[in-house]
């Protein structure tokens, strides 16, 4: 019998052999070429996230300011156009309360969301998260407030003042008035002043919409 050198195995201890060395290998391969997509992913992601400069946020600032004095406008106008009304009757220069009624009762409808999609599109506003620390989401809910209930209050009270002109109820329905007014000025100043803030420690300028009182 010849025998076996000791470097020669058998052919199936050979063939076994073979068959486990080489399996891993590939697989150890693709493991690190998914991890090294990954990091690679990453660092990208990294190098293109970056937070906006002082710039960039006064120019967001800037259009979100105007986008607010957008969807308040027309109520704002509706409230304008109702003192205006209510004050031409009370000075004499007008005659027509029937008119200055009806502008005072529509402007109060047109401050409802449920009647204004710009006022709807407020309530849905989201703020742009360059300027979330200066928690901006305040003054939309506080322009929100002014519109309704505020806004719709101030009107639903001039017309009211003129329902009651010459009426033992006058005094009563001018003091309503005058306290819708104060809350509806209040709430004003409060939005003013948050934008106001924003504007400064950006060193920009913010135009708050302008509101009537």
């Amino acid at each position: 019998m010849t025998a076996r050198s000791p470097a020669q195995a058998p052919p199936g201890e050979a063939a076994a052999g073979a068959g486990r060395w080489p399996s891993g290998r590939p697989r150890a391969r693709w493991v690190l070429a998914g991890v090294l997509a990954v990091l690679a992913a990453a660092v990208l992601l990294a190098g293109l996230v970056r937070a906006p400069s002082d710039q960039e946020r006064a120019a967001d600032l800037r259009a979100f300011a105007r986008d607010m004095t957008a969807d308040v406008q027309s109520c704002a106008g509706g409230v304008r156009e109702a003192l205006t009304a209510l004050r031409a009757i009370q000075a004499g220069s007008s005659h027509d309360t029937a008119t200055a009624s009806r502008i005072a009762r529509d402007g109060a409808a047109n401050c409802s969301p449920a009647n204004n999609e710009l006022l709807d599109d407020l309530l849905q506003y989201q703020v742009t998260e360059s300027l979330a620390r200066f928690r901006l989401a305040r003054v939309v809910s506080g322009l929100v407030d002014w519109c309704a209930p505020d806004a719709m209050r101030v009107q639903s009270d001039a017309a009211a003042v003129l329902a009651a002109r010459g009426t033992p109820g006058a005094s009563r329905a001018s003091a309503a008035l005058r306290g819708a007014l104060k809350v509806l000025d209040t709430q004003r100043t409060a939005v003013d002043a948050v934008l106001a803030q924003a504007s400064a420690a950006l060193h920009t300028r913010a135009l708050p919409p302008p509101l009537p009182g």
